[in-house]
């Protein structure tokens, strides 16, 4: 029994995993300054290929959940997290993001009546200041636009991470149509906002086509469907603290395939935040509590987060 709690982890730790690795595909492949139309090519293929491959839709006020879920988790999340991530110095949408689990705790009282224990504040608080020391520098003036898209994506995504955990998925209904849905949906909003805001989509060369494959595919499409797997078998707690596995794979992937270096003080970071979601994994004893990681994806600063997608229906 703990060594398939121990692979269904690790199998789930493999979607923040992914997600730290959308900075340097976003900088590396990607056009510059196109931050809806990155979040639109991300979420609508990988969503209509879920749709196909679960060949389930939305039936009744379904429709209208899964619109509203899509939007909160989606169609707001994607391009106010891109936002932040391009006018932000630093990581600091990395660290206004990781703030995300205690909107989650704070919403879960008065719409779930479910409280988190200390234990996993404090360790929600000390996987924040590891994010912090990890990604946030020195340089550069804090941009307020940046800053309230920061915290409008991470009240967006805690809002409709509470929203799902209420409303549970339908009867016979599974994480990879849910994920297929919201996916859809917010990728749906995003487009048409994207082509008034943006203009015509940008000519893309072999190397973006394949940054763009990659983000919807692996990136976002398997990543979620992993996410979500996962989120239905382990609790709320366990999946929270997977999350700062994101903004660390992006320091590790900069350090060793951008040449970026890795200060003290950073490493100390990368051990709190590790540290974090480890202890994030033992069992807490009473009632479950709550606290999700709303901003799994804010990996670093400068690229569109994918964001930990909503709780579908935790057991």
């Amino acid at each position: 029994m703990a060594t398939n709690r121990f692979a269904l982890t690790a199998l789930t730790a493999l979607a923040p995993v992914s997600w730290g690795s959308t900075y340097a595909v976003t900088t590396e492949f990607l056009p510059a300054d196109r931050p809806l139309f990155t979040a639109a090519l991300r979420a609508l293929p990988a969503g209509l290929l879920l749709l196909a491959l679960a060949r389930v839709l939305p039936r009744g006020v379904w429709w209208g959940k899964a619109a509203l879920l899509g939007a909160l988790n989606i169609g707001a999340f994607f391009p106010l997290l891109f936002l932040s991530a391009y006018r932000l110095p630093g990581g600091m949408a990395a660290v206004v993001g990781s703030v995300g689990p205690l909107f989650v705790a704070g919403l879960s009282v008065p719409l779930l009546g479910e409280r988190p224990t200390p234990r996993t504040l404090l360790t929600g608080v000390a996987a924040a200041l590891g994010v912090s020391l990890v990604v946030l520098k020195a340089s550069g003036a804090l941009d307020l636009v940046g800053a309230l898209a920061a915290l409008a994506s991470a009240a967006s995504m805690s809002a409709g991470t509470v929203l799902t955990k209420r409303w549970g998925r339908p009867d016979a209904v599974g994480p990879l149509a849910l994920t297929a849905w919201q996916l859809t949906a917010g990728g749906l909003l995003i487009v048409p906002v994207a082509l008034v805001a943006e203009g015509a989509p940008p000519a893309l060369d072999g190397r973006a086509v394949g940054g763009y494959l990659y983000l919807a595919l692996a990136n976002t499409a398997v990543a979620y469907w992993l996410w979500f797997r996962g989120i239905g078998r382990l609790t709320a707690t366990q999946v929270t603290f997977l999350g700062p596995l994101s903004p660390l794979t992006a320091a590790v992937i900069g350090w060793a395939a951008l040449g970026q270096s890795l200060t003290p003080p950073q490493l100390a970071g990368m051990g709190l935040a590790f540290g974090a979601t480890v202890l994030g994994q033992l069992r807490t004893r009473g009632p479950a509590t709550v606290v999700v990681a709303a901003s799994a994806e804010a990996e670093d600063t400068r690229h569109a987060p994918d964001t930990a997608v909503p709780l579908g229906g935790v057991p």
